[in-house]
Protein backbone atom coordinates (compact mmCIF):
# COMPACT_ATOMS: atom_id res chain seq x y z
CA UNK A 1 0.00 0.00 0.00
CA UNK A 2 1.09 3.35 -1.53
CA UNK A 3 -1.47 5.56 0.51
CA UNK A 4 -0.35 6.08 4.47
CA UNK A 5 -3.74 8.52 4.86
CA UNK A 6 -7.22 8.37 2.91
CA UNK A 7 -9.97 11.00 3.68
CA UNK A 8 -13.14 10.29 1.64
CA UNK A 9 -15.76 12.83 2.10
CA UNK A 10 -15.18 13.32 5.90
CA UNK A 11 -17.24 15.80 7.23
CA UNK A 12 -17.84 16.75 11.26
CA UNK A 13 -20.48 18.59 12.46
CA UNK A 14 -21.23 19.82 16.39
CA UNK A 15 -24.75 20.42 16.76
CA UNK A 16 -25.36 23.15 14.12
CA UNK A 17 -22.20 24.42 13.26
CA UNK A 18 -19.92 22.21 10.59
CA UNK A 19 -16.93 22.15 12.04
CA UNK A 20 -15.26 19.43 8.51
CA UNK A 21 -16.93 19.87 5.29
CA UNK A 22 -16.64 17.14 2.60
CA UNK A 23 -12.96 16.68 2.72
CA UNK A 24 -11.06 14.22 0.86
CA UNK A 25 -7.44 13.97 1.36
CA UNK A 26 -5.25 11.61 0.33
CA UNK A 27 -1.34 11.17 2.12
CA UNK A 28 1.37 9.31 0.46
CA UNK A 29 3.42 7.01 2.65
CA UNK A 30 6.72 8.81 3.23
CA UNK A 31 5.77 12.60 2.98
CA UNK A 32 6.28 15.43 4.82
CA UNK A 33 3.23 17.27 5.04
CA UNK A 34 2.04 20.30 6.36
CA UNK A 35 -2.00 21.04 7.44
CA UNK A 36 -2.45 25.24 7.70
CA UNK A 37 -5.33 27.15 8.32
CA UNK A 38 -6.90 30.20 10.53
CA UNK A 39 -8.53 29.29 13.84
CA UNK A 40 -11.37 27.68 13.30
CA UNK A 41 -10.59 26.21 10.03
CA UNK A 42 -11.09 22.13 11.16
CA UNK A 43 -7.39 21.19 11.23
CA UNK A 44 -7.44 19.98 15.39
CA UNK A 45 -10.83 18.27 14.35
CA UNK A 46 -9.34 16.61 10.86
CA UNK A 47 -6.41 15.50 13.06
CA UNK A 48 -8.78 13.90 16.29
CA UNK A 49 -10.47 12.02 13.13
CA UNK A 50 -7.32 10.05 11.76
CA UNK A 51 -6.64 9.44 15.51
CA UNK A 52 -9.45 8.21 16.19
CA UNK A 53 -10.23 10.75 18.62
CA UNK A 54 -13.11 11.85 17.32
CA UNK A 55 -15.72 9.65 15.25
CA UNK A 56 -16.99 11.49 11.85
CA UNK A 57 -20.03 12.32 11.11
CA UNK A 58 -19.94 11.56 7.45
CA UNK A 59 -17.34 9.89 4.88
CA UNK A 60 -14.96 7.71 6.10
CA UNK A 61 -11.22 7.53 7.75
CA UNK A 62 -8.53 5.48 6.54
CA UNK A 63 -4.83 4.84 8.38
CA UNK A 64 -2.55 2.35 6.26
CA UNK A 65 -6.16 0.75 5.04
CA UNK A 66 -7.66 0.10 8.38
CA UNK A 67 -9.74 2.22 10.65
CA UNK A 68 -7.70 4.72 12.86
CA UNK A 69 -8.17 3.00 15.91
CA UNK A 70 -6.76 -0.14 14.44
CA UNK A 71 -3.97 1.61 12.73
CA UNK A 72 -3.33 2.92 16.66
CA UNK A 73 -3.20 -0.54 18.50
CA UNK A 74 -0.67 -1.58 15.85
CA UNK A 75 1.48 1.10 16.96
CA UNK A 76 1.45 2.59 13.66
CA UNK A 77 0.84 5.86 14.26
CA UNK A 78 2.91 8.54 17.06
CA UNK A 79 0.97 11.80 17.91
CA UNK A 80 1.99 14.74 19.63
CA UNK A 81 -1.15 16.98 20.39
CA UNK A 82 -1.07 20.65 21.61
CA UNK A 83 -2.14 19.31 25.28
CA UNK A 84 -0.33 16.57 27.28
CA UNK A 85 1.22 16.25 30.69
CA UNK A 86 3.51 14.08 32.11
CA UNK A 87 4.41 12.92 35.90
CA UNK A 88 6.75 15.49 37.28
CA UNK A 89 8.94 13.99 38.99
CA UNK A 90 9.58 11.03 36.81
CA UNK A 91 13.04 11.18 34.26
CA UNK A 92 12.80 11.88 31.01
CA UNK A 93 14.72 8.40 30.54
CA UNK A 94 12.01 6.69 32.77
CA UNK A 95 9.03 8.22 30.71
CA UNK A 96 10.55 7.36 26.94
CA UNK A 97 11.22 3.74 28.51
CA UNK A 98 7.29 3.56 30.16
CA UNK A 99 6.29 4.90 25.86
CA UNK A 100 8.41 2.00 24.87
CA UNK A 101 7.01 -0.01 27.16
CA UNK A 102 3.06 0.40 25.08
CA UNK A 103 4.53 -1.22 22.17
CA UNK A 104 5.21 -4.31 20.25
CA UNK A 105 7.86 -3.20 18.69
CA UNK A 106 9.65 -0.23 19.95
CA UNK A 107 12.31 2.08 19.02
CA UNK A 108 15.61 1.47 21.64
CA UNK A 109 15.76 4.26 24.12
CA UNK A 110 18.85 5.33 22.69
CA UNK A 111 17.62 5.79 19.03
CA UNK A 112 14.78 7.89 20.50
CA UNK A 113 16.95 10.23 22.81
CA UNK A 114 19.16 10.74 19.94
CA UNK A 115 16.46 11.49 17.60
CA UNK A 116 14.94 14.08 19.68
CA UNK A 117 17.95 15.83 21.12
CA UNK A 118 17.55 14.49 24.71
CA UNK A 119 20.71 12.59 25.36
CA UNK A 120 22.16 14.77 27.51
CA UNK A 121 19.01 15.58 29.69
CA UNK A 122 18.21 11.75 29.90
CA UNK A 123 18.48 11.98 33.46
CA UNK A 124 16.99 15.01 34.23
CA UNK A 125 13.24 15.39 35.96
CA UNK A 126 10.70 16.74 33.74
CA UNK A 127 9.58 19.81 35.90
CA UNK A 128 13.73 20.96 35.60
CA UNK A 129 13.13 21.22 31.73
CA UNK A 130 12.49 24.06 29.49
CA UNK A 131 9.91 24.90 27.61
CA UNK A 132 11.95 23.84 24.34
CA UNK A 133 13.18 20.52 26.10
CA UNK A 134 9.60 19.44 27.28
CA UNK A 135 8.23 19.73 23.49
CA UNK A 136 10.87 17.71 22.57
CA UNK A 137 9.82 14.98 25.10
CA UNK A 138 6.63 14.87 23.64
CA UNK A 139 8.09 14.17 20.40
CA UNK A 140 10.18 11.39 21.87
CA UNK A 141 7.46 10.04 23.40
CA UNK A 142 5.23 9.96 20.21
CA UNK A 143 8.37 8.18 18.31
CA UNK A 144 9.02 5.70 21.06
CA UNK A 145 6.84 2.91 19.46
CA UNK A 146 8.50 3.77 15.95
CA UNK A 147 5.60 5.01 14.04
CA UNK A 148 4.88 4.39 10.36
CA UNK A 149 3.12 7.82 10.55
CA UNK A 150 3.74 10.92 13.27
CA UNK A 151 0.92 13.02 13.80
CA UNK A 152 1.95 16.73 15.31
CA UNK A 153 -0.80 19.50 16.26
CA UNK A 154 1.15 22.48 16.12
CA UNK A 155 4.33 21.15 17.65
CA UNK A 156 6.36 24.52 17.81
CA UNK A 157 3.39 26.69 19.88
CA UNK A 158 4.84 29.21 22.33
CA UNK A 159 8.66 28.58 21.32
CA UNK A 160 11.39 30.93 20.67
CA UNK A 161 13.44 30.98 17.49
CA UNK A 162 16.66 28.91 19.11
CA UNK A 163 14.01 26.05 20.27
CA UNK A 164 11.89 25.71 17.40
CA UNK A 165 15.04 25.33 15.15
CA UNK A 166 16.12 22.73 17.72
CA UNK A 167 12.66 21.13 17.17
CA UNK A 168 13.06 20.72 13.77
CA UNK A 169 16.39 19.76 13.33
CA UNK A 170 15.04 16.19 15.37
CA UNK A 171 12.19 16.36 12.81
CA UNK A 172 14.40 16.31 10.09
CA UNK A 173 16.55 13.08 11.32
CA UNK A 174 12.72 11.44 12.17
CA UNK A 175 11.69 12.37 8.48
CA UNK A 176 15.17 11.22 7.03
CA UNK A 177 14.31 7.40 7.69
CA UNK A 178 11.28 7.80 5.14
CA UNK A 179 8.62 7.60 7.26
CA UNK A 180 4.98 9.93 6.92
CA UNK A 181 5.21 12.96 8.67
CA UNK A 182 1.38 15.18 9.24
CA UNK A 183 1.86 18.46 10.91
CA UNK A 184 -0.46 21.26 11.80
CA UNK A 185 1.45 24.30 12.30
CA UNK A 186 0.51 28.34 12.21
CA UNK A 187 3.96 29.60 11.30
CA UNK A 188 3.55 29.55 7.58
CA UNK A 189 7.64 29.65 7.18
CA UNK A 190 7.81 26.08 8.66
CA UNK A 191 5.05 24.50 6.18
CA UNK A 192 7.82 26.31 3.51
CA UNK A 193 10.72 25.13 5.11
CA UNK A 194 9.91 21.35 6.29
CA UNK A 195 6.97 20.32 4.33
CA UNK A 196 6.74 18.10 0.74
CA UNK A 197 3.40 19.38 0.29
CA UNK A 198 1.43 22.05 1.91
CA UNK A 199 -2.67 21.64 2.75
CA UNK A 200 -4.59 24.52 3.17
CA UNK A 201 -7.83 24.41 5.02
CA UNK A 202 -10.96 27.20 5.08
CA UNK A 203 -14.33 26.73 6.72
CA UNK A 204 -13.55 23.13 6.79
CA UNK A 205 -12.43 22.26 3.48
CA UNK A 206 -9.38 22.19 1.51
CA UNK A 207 -8.43 24.95 -0.45
CA UNK A 208 -4.98 24.41 -1.77
CA UNK A 209 -3.09 21.48 -2.31
CA UNK A 210 0.45 21.31 -3.72
CA UNK A 211 4.19 22.41 -2.95
CA UNK A 212 5.07 25.62 -1.17
CA UNK A 213 6.06 27.20 -4.72
CA UNK A 214 2.13 25.94 -5.96
CA UNK A 215 0.85 27.34 -3.32
CA UNK A 216 2.30 30.49 -3.91
CA UNK A 217 1.41 30.83 -8.01
CA UNK A 218 -2.15 29.94 -7.18
CA UNK A 219 -2.93 33.79 -5.86
CA UNK A 220 -0.53 34.95 -9.10
CA UNK A 221 0.87 38.81 -9.66
CA UNK A 222 4.34 40.09 -7.88
CA UNK A 223 5.04 42.84 -5.59
CA UNK A 224 7.00 45.53 -6.26
CA UNK A 225 8.77 47.65 -3.72
CA UNK A 226 10.87 50.77 -3.29
CA UNK A 227 12.24 53.11 -0.54
CA UNK A 228 9.08 55.58 -0.84
CA UNK A 229 10.76 59.37 -0.24
CA UNK A 230 7.50 60.66 0.41
CA UNK A 231 5.77 59.44 -2.69
CA UNK A 232 2.03 59.76 -2.18
CA UNK A 233 0.29 56.40 -1.94
CA UNK A 234 -2.73 57.26 -3.66
CA UNK A 235 -0.94 58.37 -6.72
CA UNK A 236 0.74 54.45 -6.63
CA UNK A 237 -2.66 52.88 -6.54
CA UNK A 238 -3.33 54.58 -9.99
CA UNK A 239 -0.31 53.28 -11.56
CA UNK A 240 -0.95 50.63 -14.55
CA UNK A 241 -1.12 46.79 -12.79
CA UNK A 242 -0.83 47.65 -9.47
CA UNK A 243 -3.63 45.85 -7.43
CA UNK A 244 -2.81 47.81 -3.91
CA UNK A 245 -0.30 49.58 -2.18
CA UNK A 246 1.08 49.98 1.46
CA UNK A 247 3.23 51.34 2.91
CA UNK A 248 6.01 49.65 5.49
CA UNK A 249 8.27 51.75 7.21
CA UNK A 250 10.29 53.73 5.09
CA UNK A 251 9.12 50.90 1.92
CA UNK A 252 6.10 51.30 -0.79
CA UNK A 253 4.72 47.75 -1.47
CA UNK A 254 2.99 47.69 -4.69
CA UNK A 255 0.85 44.05 -5.10
CA UNK A 256 0.88 43.88 -8.95
CA UNK A 257 -1.67 41.57 -11.55
CA UNK A 258 1.43 43.22 -14.18
CA UNK A 259 4.82 43.88 -12.44
CA UNK A 260 6.14 44.55 -16.13
CA UNK A 261 3.77 47.65 -16.94
CA UNK A 262 4.00 48.79 -13.01
CA UNK A 263 8.06 48.83 -13.25
CA UNK A 264 7.50 50.98 -16.68
CA UNK A 265 5.69 53.60 -15.34
CA UNK A 266 7.69 54.49 -12.47
CA UNK A 267 11.10 54.53 -14.40
CA UNK A 268 8.65 56.41 -17.19
CA UNK A 269 8.22 59.59 -14.32
CA UNK A 270 11.89 59.93 -14.58
CA UNK A 271 11.77 59.65 -10.36
CA UNK A 272 15.16 58.01 -8.92
CA UNK A 273 13.17 55.02 -7.35
CA UNK A 274 16.00 53.50 -4.53
CA UNK A 275 16.28 49.95 -4.01
CA UNK A 276 13.80 48.76 -6.12
CA UNK A 277 12.75 44.76 -6.00
CA UNK A 278 10.29 43.08 -7.77
CA UNK A 279 9.39 39.88 -6.01
CA UNK A 280 6.92 36.90 -6.21
CA UNK A 281 4.10 36.31 -3.46
CA UNK A 282 4.98 34.77 -0.50
CA UNK A 283 3.20 32.16 1.35
CA UNK A 284 1.92 34.51 3.73
CA UNK A 285 0.22 35.93 1.19
CA UNK A 286 -1.07 33.24 -0.84
CA UNK A 287 -2.10 31.68 2.36
CA UNK A 288 -4.10 35.28 3.47
CA UNK A 289 -6.16 35.29 -0.13
CA UNK A 290 -6.89 31.64 0.24
CA UNK A 291 -8.35 31.85 3.03
CA UNK A 292 -10.18 34.77 2.69
CA UNK A 293 -11.19 33.76 -0.67
CA UNK A 294 -13.07 31.05 0.98
CA UNK A 295 -14.52 33.05 3.47
CA UNK A 296 -16.46 35.17 0.94
CA UNK A 297 -17.89 31.91 -0.58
Amino acid sequence: MTEAVRLQAVAKNYGPVRAVDGIDLSIARGQTVALLGPNGAGKSTTINMLLGLLEPTAGTVRVFGGTPTEAVRAGKVGAMLQESGFAANATVRELVELARALYRDPLPTAEVLATADLTDLAGRRLDKLSGGQTQRVRFAFALAGNPELLVLDEPTAALDVESRQAFWAAMRRYAATGRTVLFATHYLEEADDFADRVIVIARGQVVADGSGADIKQLTGGRTVSFDRAGTDLDVLRRLPGVVEAEQRGERALLRCDDSDRTVRALLADGHAWRNLEITGAGLEEAFLSLTASAGKE
